[in-house]
């Protein structure tokens, strides 16, 4: 999914408002529109998360849907919309790792404690790329950069998985480069283009203008498997360097959520996964369909959260 395409169809959706569910079906949901909430901005990979996701869900759940994007806080300011919402299913917030990031980094009043994991949808694969006519062909190009002194990486949002991802490389290998956080991915890949930076971190799904274009050369995949339909793609394990991540993307919701309402979104998620509208759309982007239910997300959000905290602790990031 390119930035062209992503930004047509944020600025198409937000003219459209919501996403409208048959008349039929809209009797099933306990309340007309759900509003899914996100701390990202139009266009960007967490706001098409939601908007694709919103239209084959509406019919699924029996209701309408309404994305709103919440800036402010590396997202603390869309968990706390979320967090003081009702709990009566008309609410939710869209899921990445930046939510776990901003809570142990900046503590803000409403985390991601604050809210109740309700359903994983995705993982969405992160790689390693560098401009198509940089002198780096390989990872250990920029690494052997790096180890000299003057390496220099970008990540887009300093509390992100991104950003640690590139941290937990620097830890492993010892190098000391420099890693340049950017406000968006948009700057960021103008650094990497024009060279000022060596190499940058991202989604498929984000890139895909770039490579179709051929202005950007994939490195390594930051995954424990090689990425399907880029099997000539290393990973950054398979390189020597014992760094992988699994970027999530689902759904929490104000805690308190009637159990009724939990089922609803249990049972909605696996059958729109199958949709072959949804398929058509979300597979080409590379986003591997990775559901879990209330229970397992939580438990897994949990442990993202202790593992995330056991290494930025480690490094001295945080106490």
């Amino acid at each position: 999914m390119n930035y062209g395409r992503m930004l047509a169809a944020g600025v198409a959706l937000a003219a459209l408002g919501a996403i409208s569910a048959t008349a039929a079906g809209a009797q099933n949901y306990p309340v007309k529109t759900v509003t899914l909430i996100t701390h990202s901005s139009p266009g960007a990979g967490g706001d098409i998360f939601l908007r694709d996701l919103a239209r084959v869900l509406a019919p699924a759940l029996g209701t309408n849907i309404v994305v709103e994007n919440i800036s402010g806080g590396s997202g603390a300011t869309a968990v706390a919309r979320v967090a003081n919402a009702p709990a009566d299913g008309s609410v939710f917030y869209g899921t990445t790792p930046t939510f776990i990031y901003t809570t142990l980094l900046s503590q803000p009043e409403f985390g991601y404690d604050s809210l109740d994991p309700l359903v994983n949808v995705f993982f969405d694969p992160e790689v390693l790329f560098t401009a198509a006519n940089s002198p780096f062909t390989t990872l250990d190009d920029v690494m052997k950069k790096a180890r000299e002194g003057n390496g220099r990486w970008g990540a887009a949002n300093p509390a992100s998985l991104e950003r640690q991802s590139l941290e937990m490389l620097k830890n492993v290998s010892g190098v000391n480069a420099a890693v340049v956080s950017h406000d968006g991915g948009g700057d960021m890949m103008i650094n990497v283009l024009n060279g000022t930076l060596d190499m940058g971190v991202g989604e498929i799904q984000e890139l895909k203008g770039q490579l179709e274009a051929g202005e950007i050369r994939l490195l390594a995949a930051l995954t424990e498997d090689r990425i399907a339909g880029f099997e000539d793609l290393p990973t950054v394990k398979d390189s020597g360097y014992d760094v992988a991540v699994r970027k999530f993307r689902g759904i929490a919701a104000p805690k308190g959520l009637p159990p009724e309402i939990v089922a609803a979104w249990e049972a909605a998620i696996p059958k729109v996964l199958e949709d072959p509208d949804f398929k058509s759309v979300y597979e080409p982007d590379s986003l591997q369909p990775a559901f879990m239910g209330d229970v397992e997300y939580s438990q897994f959000i949990d442990e993202f959260a202790e593992q995330t905290r056991g290494f930025l602790s480690e490094t001295g990031v945080i106490e």
